[in-house]
């Protein structure tokens, strides 16, 4: 064998393993994290087989909308697949329909103040930041956060359709800087 053929058989070798190895990720639900809301490194995306809970980390895709098209125009979200053109988000599920929030410079839910869930008046780099009215969390949605004190959550956004779920976020590789 040549030496140009044996480079061409390596390199093609190489493609197969990449191209085997984007297909398992993309099939095993793999996600890769590269947002300081939760640790970074590799997710997966577990099945949810049962009714989402108050305290599930969860996958989800936000919906089209003002608070995403502000969300991608400032950077806040990464591109990806969602319906919405973001990748999907990492958060907890921290209130479920018929709860009732309130958002005055923290979350409160249900009379409870929520930890770690300081409201900012503006993103660091000087822009100013809408919290969301609150209210009763509708039927068919959830109220979602992370203990990152500049996570966009839904203390900006307010509630989102629980069927942009696409399962609970379970950490495979992952590390906090």
């Amino acid at each position: 064998m040549t030496r140009h053929c044996r480079a061409l058989a390596i390199i093609g070798a190489g493609a197969v393993l990449l191209g085997s190895m984007a297909a398992a990720f993309a099939w095993g639900g793999y996600r890769v994290n590269f947002t300081p809301s939760y640790p970074l490194g590799l997710w997966q995306i577990e099945t949810l087989d049962r009714p989402v809970a108050v305290g599930d980390r969860v996958f989800i895709c936000p919906p089209s909308g003002p608070a995403v098209d502000l969300a991608r125009e400032r950077f806040y979200l990464p591109r990806g697949r969602c319906p919405a053109g973001t990748a999907p988000l990492i958060k907890t599920v921290v209130a479920l329909a018929g709860q009732s929030i309130r958002v005055e410079g923290q979350v409160i839910i249900d009379d409870v103040p929520l930890a770690a869930s300081t409201v900012h008046a503006q993103d660091t780099e000087g822009r100013p930041m809408k919290p969301w009215m609150g209210g009763i969390v509708p039927k068919g949605e959830v109220f979602l956060h992370s203990d990152f004190g500049g996570s966009y959550d839904s203390r900006y956004f307010g509630p989102l359709p629980a069927d942009g779920i696409l399962g609970l976020a379970r950490e495979i590789l992952t590390f906090t800087p």
